[in-house]
């Protein structure tokens, strides 16, 4: 067998994956497609202008991760709701059991993935930043 055989082989193969389609994808220009399944950002959803939450504690007790702060409150028409709802980014494994057992629909979670941020406080989600936007 000639030595130069294996080189050529070797070679033969570079060339050939170098005029296929780029897999790299130009991130910030481009980009990715998530899948309709995937597990991002939480949001809550509105009813008639505020929250759907109505402070069950149902999402922080069965959030693995205890990241989940809820503090019910009481309106005019004596119904509950959350007052305070927050997030702990930096302690959410973002495994959807909160979205599961929220008997109301109140939470969801977005495609939403670019989540970096420069201070630990901005990773903490409060109500009115996880209230969905129409």
């Amino acid at each position: 067998m000639n030595p130069i055989t294996p080189i050529i082989n070797g070679m033969a193969i570079t060339f050939k994956h170098m005029f296929m389609k780029p897999v790299t994808l130009q991130y910030p220009s481009e980009q990715p497609k998530v899948a309709s399944r995937f597990r991002g950002l939480h949001a809550l959803n509105m009813s008639h202008d505020k929250a759907k939450c109505v402070a069950c504690y149902l999402c922080p007790t069965v959030c693995p991760a205890k990241c989940i702060t809820v503090e019910a409150g009481e309106d005019a028409n004596h119904e509950k709701f959350a007052s305070v709802y927050e997030i702990d980014m930096l302690r959410c494994i973002f495994c959807g059991y909160c979205v599961e057992a929220c008997p109301v629909d109140a939470v969801k979670m977005t495609e939403t993935f670019e989540l970096a941020n420069y201070s630990r406080k901005d990773f903490i989600y409060s109500k009115e930043r996880l209230l969905e936007k129409k």
